[in-house]
């Protein structure tokens, strides 16, 4: 009977188990084409020798080039079955998604690790934006202006005050890296600039932003810094729902005040994305530049009630802008149906609450389609090699059962 008993439990290992995907594409009428397809690009003269090397990204992870749908793991090209093709740019990669419903129209290695450059501010607003009291007034310490010589700059000085609210214009009109330091160290608290670029990578971590990692609250360049067209287009869903965000990013002109100590005079800053003063609809977005990551942009629209959001990473200047080259892909995304999609954008705390997620500690059943994977197990490989580790535990103990009345016979005679 116990022999039974024991052959019937380990037959129970070997019933098959269904593993649900961590966050699967949006349903619509249309599919993605085969994930094998080129991007479209146009050749651009190459790069200047004193380029500085590109460091070598983190080895990439299955589950985090899945997030979002099995058909944004992929390099290549990637848009809805009789789309049109899209148009031709520069950049390495790029996404286009509805910032309403999450669904991602179409994109070129949206999971690609690349470097951000200022576009990494919009991480900053998504993670301190709201914690700080916009009519609050900060003083400018030396520590603040400790940025790359020669790189963008509001013009904030040193013992001056300013309103929260006219940094926070600094960050995203003139991409300040002075700004960024200064909205670093207010929302990091106790711990500073550093405390504010630990808050930005636990913001991408609940955002479900698995490829991004902080360095530099500027975007700067950092080693271990990057990013993707996906994570990027996360971040820039969470920042286009905040209202105040809106507002800034809309804004055109703002004047930064004079100072009495040190004595200066104020002056006005414009906002650096063309997209806001060319684009019909155009909801903002952020421009970004260094030797390193290249051109990168993001940008929003909205037409006909929909609303648009499309990311590029390591674009060169010429035959077009980044913001031009975003423009392009926004109309064609706007061309497309309203159910098109390839893909979609994994919701704020998703991935975390899939990942803690547990079976009922009492009853024992099959894995079915919709349970969250345990602990340390990213696909059926590990389940199956737990479930051959146990049914060989559990013949072990059937051939000991069947031999272990010999063995006290045996020992019978000894005696």
């Amino acid at each position: 009977m116990r022999f039974r008993l024991l052959a019937a439990a380990a037959c129970t290992l070997l019933l098959p188990v269904t593993v649900p995907a961590a966050a699967t594409a949006a349903p619509g009428r249309t599919a993605a084409v085969a994930p094998d397809v080129p991007c479209p690009r146009v050749a651009v003269p190459a790069p200047a020798p004193s380029r500085p090397p590109r460091p070598t990204p983190p080895p990439a992870v299955a589950e985090d080039r899945a997030v979002g749908g099995p058909a944004l793991a992929t390099a290549g090209l990637v848009v809805p079955t009789d789309a049109p093709r899209p148009p031709g740019v520069t950049a390495t990669s790029w996404l286009v998604a509805d910032l309403d419903t999450g669904q991602v129209l179409g994109a070129c290695g949206p999971h690609e690790y690349a470097t951000p450059a200022s576009v990494q501010k919009l991480l900053l607003a998504a993670a301190v934006l709201p914690r700080l009291d916009p009519e609050q007034v900060v003083t400018v310490t030396r520590e603040d202006l400790d940025i790359e010589p020669g790189s963008s700059a509001v013009g904030l000085v040193v013992g001056g005050r300013y309103r929260v609210e006219t940094v926070w214009l600094g960050l995203l009109l003139q991409s300040g890296n002075e700004a960024a330091n200064v909205l670093a160290r207010l929302g990091g608290g106790a711990e500073g600039r550093a405390g504010g670029v630990r808050a930005m990578n636990e913001t991408a971590r609940r955002l479900g932003a698995r490829q991004t990692r902080a360095v530099t609250p500027s975007g700067l360049d950092g080693p271990g810094q990057f990013t993707s067209a996906y994570d990027l287009a996360l971040v820039a869903r969470v920042c286009f729902a905040d209202p105040t965000f809106r507002r800034y990013a809309l804004t055109e002109t703002h004047q930064i005040p004079a100072q009495s100590k040190p004595r200066t005079k104020g002056f006005q800053i414009q906002n650096e994305n063309q997209l806001i003063h060319r684009y019909p609809g155009a909801l903002g977005g952020k421009t970004g530049f260094t030797d390193l990551a290249r051109h990168t942009y993001v940008g929003a629209a909205e037409r006909n009630g929909r609303r648009l959001v499309v990311t590029l990473l390591g674009a060169e200047s010429r035959p077009a802008r980044g913001w031009e080259q975003g423009a392009a892909l926004l109309d064609w995304g706007f061309a497309l149906p309203g159910d098109a999609a390839v893909g979609r954008l994994v919701e704020p705390g998703e991935l975390d609450a899939a990942a803690s997620a547990s079976p009922a500690p009492e009853g024992a059943r099959p894995v079915a389609a919709g349970d969250p994977l345990p602990d340390g197990l990213t696909g059926p490989g590990p389940l199956l090699v737990a479930a051959v580790a146990g049914v060989g535990g559990l013949l072990t103990l059937v051939v000991r059962h069947a031999r272990s009345p010999r063995r006290r016979r045996r020992g019978r005679r000894r005696a």
